[in-house]
């Protein structure tokens, strides 16, 4: 039930030598290196000074991810989640820092979450749901394929568009040593056995090759990402 600062996901950015103990995220989306709602507004955003203070301010309802009231402060946050503090009229994003930890990055669009689709489950009524990277579902049509992204506006959960994966489309990596670079999609290989199927970028710095599973469409071909990425 605890978590010791060292042995906690590389993800998230803290000093590991200060204390032995971080607290640890609660169920919720995301996976294990998401990053807890409290380390998020202590650590990240310096807007307490305590665990305690930081509490205070979440249990006030004064911080809301992804358009919605989170009260609980081991709420896991993750890639691409928005937080917003209206008091402070502030809108961040969670983004990859140099290192390919999670930090916010303060954004324009707060208003809008991309998101991937992992796999597409035909439910009752013969409906399409769309299982989404971050473990979030929603109903759509079957013109949408698995590692596609979806924009999405929040609340609301309403697709505004939709970035297919395919040759030339902008893509982060999201895993890995690379985590954070964008690239466009040279060539996709699928991979015999239980191997991983491959994915080869052409990136400011050369070709990358990375598993399909680091790799995250947030633009279309030629285009520009659809989303602010605080850069």
């Amino acid at each position: 039930m605890h978590q010791k600062r060292l042995s906690a996901p590389k993800t998230i950015k803290i000093p590991r030598k200060t204390a032995k103990w971080i607290v640890k995220t609660g169920p919720g989306p995301h996976n294990k290196n998401a990053v807890p709602l409290l380390v998020v507004v202590r650590d990240h955003l310096k807007l307490a000074d305590n665990a305690r203070e930081a509490r205070r301010i979440i249990s006030a309802g004064e911080i809301l991810v992804d358009g919605k009231v989170r009260k609980d402060y081991k709420f896991p946050v993750g890639l691409f989640d928005v937080i917003s503090i209206p008091k402070l009229d502030k809108t961040y994003r969670i983004l990859f820092d140099e290192k390919g930890r999670y930090v916010p990055k303060e954004v324009e669009d707060g208003n809008l979450k991309l998101y991937k689709i992992r796999n597409k489950t035909v439910v009752r009524g013969g409906k399409v749901q769309l299982n989404l990277f971050d473990g979030t579902n929603i109903l759509a049509d079957n013109t949408y394929r698995t590692k596609d992204s979806i924009l999405v506006r929040i609340p609301e959960m309403k697709i505004v568009d939709h970035l297919k994966f395919e040759d030339g489309a902008l893509v982060m990596i999201v895993g890995g040593t690379h985590a954070g670079e964008l690239g466009h999609v040279k060539e996709y290989k699928v991979v015999k056995g239980s191997a991983p199927n491959l994915v080869t970028i052409e990136s400011e710095e050369g070709e990358i090759t990375t598993i399909a599973d680091h790799v995250f469409v947030v633009g279309k071909s030629g285009g520009k990402p659809v989303i602010d990425l605080g850069v």
